[in-house]
């Protein structure tokens, strides 16, 4: 299996060469060369089947030049019940008839970005022995929360690599920010970025494409890669996990294999509903995507006018995991549609960066519409909705499956469609327990009290332990204090490389 990038579909690298390097050298994102098939036997097959054994299936799909050994190296050591705290990985939890909770959150850092980041610094170092890397891998992420701890955690003192990370000032939670400005390990770094996601995020594209940077760093015995979702071997990963969702129903009798079920995502960066478009690429069946955000709702537009406008005000929300204007992972979706049109994606993609929006062709939306549906709503109704599912069902979400929960919600009302669904379920409520509480309580309940106390209550009113990794927080010191501008951060990289 070969990699291309959506930019340049005459570039051809890989698998390990397209983890190692994260970004292509042109700015494009590497996507396979064709989508593999599984059958319905297949599918069935891995209802029997524990959650390593269907990722070694389905990555040894994509990774073809990994060895069995290798891709055991990395499945065992990445999901393993210590780490996850659950055999199952991501179990499914039922709501009721028609929706099931895909639980996404059991990892170290108690978040869906574990599903991947758990297991990319061990593609990444197979990739470096693979293709006789011998430079340092330095790893840049700009994080709108989850991102950001999760790779911490997962390259910490990871042999080879040192990974830096930037997340907006003031844009992410107390819990989110205090897991990733305490992080240990020889090889982080951390820095808080004036602005929003999109700032940190433009900031780290601009670095990975500044050649004379490049040149300066190899000079020094660096190479930069990617932890974030535009490195596909952190997508790749997220594949698996909506394959085992399915084979979840069909072993607890829900469905059928060969049924077809709905996907629902709280949507940021389009990463994870991507992956659940590439397993349907490859024979899952899944009937309808639906696209859920909060009020940075620039996708929930895209999919009803084929127009993506990033000119727009930005809102701090209570879903900050989802406070983004540029999806990068839509140009990935939008190579497919457009039949691998590279020209195209180039075009639209140096419109979006110098006029701030593109709108895709009529025969591109067409397909668009025919496959999504989207949704949006409001901090509101997104409190609404984690009170009246605890109300109706005693289970406690947390704000980004709320969104989905509630897009989801008007998605049925609207449509009557009563196709069994997966709700991604993306974030433990202990990560966001201020706007969970006060949702299941009132603000009254969040007044005067720290974050080690809310976690405490959470627990009490929500029957849930508090993961070991939040409550371990409340001990460990500040490492990292470091603010600086957008315009600032190459000088931090550089600063913490030690290159001049």
């Amino acid at each position: 299996m070969q990699y291309h990038s959506t930019r340049d579909n005459g570039i051809s690298v890989t698998a390990a060469e397209a983890i190692k390097k994260g970004l292509s050298v042109e700015g494009g994102l590497f996507v396979p060369e064709s989508f593999p098939e599984v059958s319905a036997d297949e599918i069935k097959a891995l209802a029997g089947m524990t959650y390593n054994q269907r990722a070694k299936f389905i990555l040894g799909k994509y990774l073809t030049d990994f060895t069995e050994e290798e891709l055991d190296y990395c499945v065992n050591n990445a999901y393993t019940e210590e780490k996850f705290g659950t055999k199952k990985i991501a179990p499914i939890y039922k709501l009721n008839s028609q929706a099931y909770f895909l639980e996404l959150w059991h990892g170290p850092t108690c978040a869906f970005k574990d599903m991947a980041l758990q297991i990319l610094p061990y593609f990444m170092t197979t990739s470096m022995k693979k293709t006789g890397e011998k430079d340092e891998i330095v790893i840049l992420v700009a994080t709108s929360g989850d991102t950001g701890k999760a790779a911490l955690e997962g390259f910490r003192d990871v042999n080879g690599t040192r990974i830096i990370v930037f997340y907006p000032n003031n844009g992410v939670s107390e819990i989110q920010k205090l897991q990733m400005v305490t992080q240990e390990g020889n090889n982080v770094s951390v820095a808080a970025v004036n602005g929003n996601f999109d700032d940190a995020q433009n900031g780290v594209k601009k670095i990975f494409t500044d050649a004379d940077y490049a040149k300066l760093l190899e000079r020094n015995g660096f190479k930069l890669s990617s932890a974030n979702s535009i490195n596909w071997g952190r997508l790749v990963p997220q594949i698996v996990y909506y394959f085992s969702a399915y084979a979840d129903l069909i072993d607890n009798g829900e469905i059928e294999c060969g049924d077809k079920v709905n996907v629902v995502v709280p949507t940021g960066n389009f990463g994870n509903i991507l992956a659940a478009y590439y397993a349907s690429k490859m024979g899952l069946p899944i009937a309808k995507f639906i696209c859920a955000s909060n009020e940075n709702n620039v996708l929930t537009e895209f999919i009803s006018t084929g127009v993506y406008n990033k000119n727009r005000a930005f809102h701090t929300t209570i879903s900050p995991s989802m406070d983004i204007l540029i999806s990068s992972n839509l140009e990935r979706f939008l190579y497919d549609l457009s039949g691998k049109d590279d020209k195209l994606i180039t075009e639209w993609m140096t419109k979006l960066n110098s006029e701030g929006s593109y709108e895709i062709s009529a025969d591109v939306k067409e397909k668009l519409v025919t496959l999504f549906s989207a949704g949006c709503c409001n901090d509101a109704e997104t409190m609404e909705t984690i009170s009246r599912t605890a109300r109706e069902s005693g289970y406690v979400i947390d704000t980004h499956t709320a969104v989905a929960k509630a897009v989801y919600d008007k998605y049925v009302a609207e449509t009557g469609d009563s196709t069994k669904t997966i709700i991604a379920s993306t974030a433990s409520p202990f990560k966001f327990n201020q706007s969970v509480l006060i949702a299941l309580e009132n603000h009254n309940a969040v007044l005067g009290k720290d974050e080690f106390t809310l976690l405490n209550e959470l627990s009490e009113k929500s029957g849930m332990e508090i993961p070991k990794s939040l409550a371990e927080l409340k001990n460990k010191p500040i490492a990292f204090d470091l603010v600086c501008d957008k315009n600032e951060m190459q000088a931090i990289v550089s600063d913490f490389l030690m290159v001049e």
